[in-house]
């Protein structure tokens, strides 16, 4: 085992004990195939699964693990209208488990992110009976000041890019703190408390995962 390796185990478990403070439930996963293989543990079969936009998910294998597997995928992309849309958000907001990542997290255990269509925040704030996060170690930041600095410089241009937003970010890799009407930073939730205990579950992992 690297020093970093060993490092970051070691980090990972001072922080599950700040997650645990503020009614998060926290885990450390040394590789991303652990993390996969952990996130599907939590997932009972025939329960009803969604997630928003997650990079981490989908790297870590989850996202095809759920289509394919024995559960009712709620898929937000299939829908093909407006009022399809609204109708579907009806039920991914009443899932059993959305699945996501965040942005960036603190060293006190408090999740920080930003979000374009806001669905995803949403979710993560309130709806979904189970919410399960799973973020690498290199999103760790010192204060929620810190975090937001982060997303805005190393997690929103490549974002922004994969979404193809028509916004300053994504025409030069720097954020220029915009208005734009394809803005992807509409909103910003810090969720430094969970009322209902172990609702949220932070899967932490050694490997790098999304931006």
């Amino acid at each position: 085992m690297s020093y970093i390796s060993e490092s970051r185990r070691k980090t990972a478990e001072s922080l599950k004990k700040k997650f645990e403070k503020r009614n998060m439930e926290a885990f450390y996963c040394e590789t991303k195939e652990e993390a996969k293989a952990l996130v599907l543990s939590m997932i009972p079969e025939g329960s009803s699964v969604t997630w928003g936009g997650t990079e981490s998910m989908v790297q870590a294998g989850v996202c095809d693990a759920v289509k394919t597997g024995n559960y009712e995928f709620i898929d937000r992309s299939s829908a093909k209208t407006p009022e399809e849309a609204r109708a579907l958000y009806g039920k991914i907001v009443c899932a059993d488990y959305f699945l996501t990542s965040t942005n960036a997290f603190t060293k006190e255990g408090e999740l920080v992110n930003v979000d374009g269509a806001s669905n995803r925040v949403a979710c993560i704030a309130h709806g979904p009976e189970h919410v399960i996060v799973l973020a690498s170690m290199d999103k760790l930041c010192g204060t929620v000041d810190e975090a937001y600095s982060r997303i805005r410089t190393m997690a929103c241009p490549p974002n922004a890019m994969r979404v193809k937003a028509d916004t300053p970010c994504a025409k030069t890799g720097v954020c220029a703190d915009c208005l734009s009407p394809s803005c992807i930073c509409c909103q910003i939730l810090v969720t430094r408390f969970s009322r209902k205990p172990g609702r949220i579950k932070v899967v932490l992992c050694g490997e790098k995962l999304g931006f």
